[in-house]
């Protein structure tokens, strides 16, 4: 039978990322926690370890930070979903962080939007610290989701190698080094990885787990940590 409906269906905008008033990236994203994914965005692309200040303009995001980045902008080129690849190298994270297989039930549970459940469009991230969700975001792009979240984290000070991270969206070598330049120990993700994205978790010191489904999952690195 064919019928005529009203679908809800999700919006993709487009801004632009000025890192101390210069002009890094444009990306699409969903026009929602804009401050927080200018945040993130500096921090997992490894251009600065602080944000002092987050405005809005328009389709504009200005983030500033002291000091600045000292990468020459002609090492930077853009890379799959708007995100980028900067050619810097993360260092290896030093956390006591210890969890249980219930924590990482508990952080896939989450990983799951209103929006997703009316869209189906977007992906989801999560961020836990001592077995709480502090915060949850949808985005078109998967990388804006780790943006986001991160970016809440920086804003409100709370300490990152103290956190673990929930995904919806698989774990190619980009995504976990966003991951290793927030300082993040611990990736969860409901989906699969790559050579080069547990290769990238091993070098950096993160514990990295996909095929979070149902009651089992993978540790590909750092097991020691659960």
């Amino acid at each position: 039978e064919i019928s005529e409906i009203d679908d809800t269906i999700i919006i993709e905008d487009q801004f632009s990322i000025y890192f101390n008033d210069c002009p890094v990236t444009t990306i699409i994203a969903s026009n929602d926690q804009l401050r927080e994914l200018g945040a993130g965005f500096v921090i997992t692309e490894g251009l600065t370890r602080r944000v002092d200040k987050v405005k809005l303009d328009g389709d504009r995001i200005y983030v500033y930070s002291d000091p600045g980045c000292d990468i020459p902008w002609s090492k930077k080129a853009l890379g799959s979903s708007g995100g980028m690849s900067i050619q810097n190298e993360p260092g290896i994270i030093s956390s006591d962080i210890h969890i249980t297989a219930e924590d990482v039930f508990s952080c896939t549970r989450e990983i799951e939007t209103e929006v997703w459940r009316k869209t189906g469009a977007v992906h989801c991230s999560v961020l836990f610290n001592a077995g709480k969700c502090l915060v949850k975001s949808s985005d078109v792009g998967r990388h804006n989701t780790v943006e986001k979240v991160v970016g809440h984290a920086i804003l409100n000070g709370v300490d990152l190698s103290q956190c673990i991270i929930g995904c919806t969206g698989r774990q190619p070598a980009g995504m976990v080094k966003k991951d290793a330049n927030a300082g993040i120990p611990v990736v969860i993700s409901r989906a699969a990885s790559t050579d080069k994205g547990i290769a990238t978790a091993q070098k950096a010191g993160i514990t990295l787990v996909c095929f979070s489904r149902g009651d089992r999952f993978t540790i590909y690195t750092h097991p020691e940590r659960i």
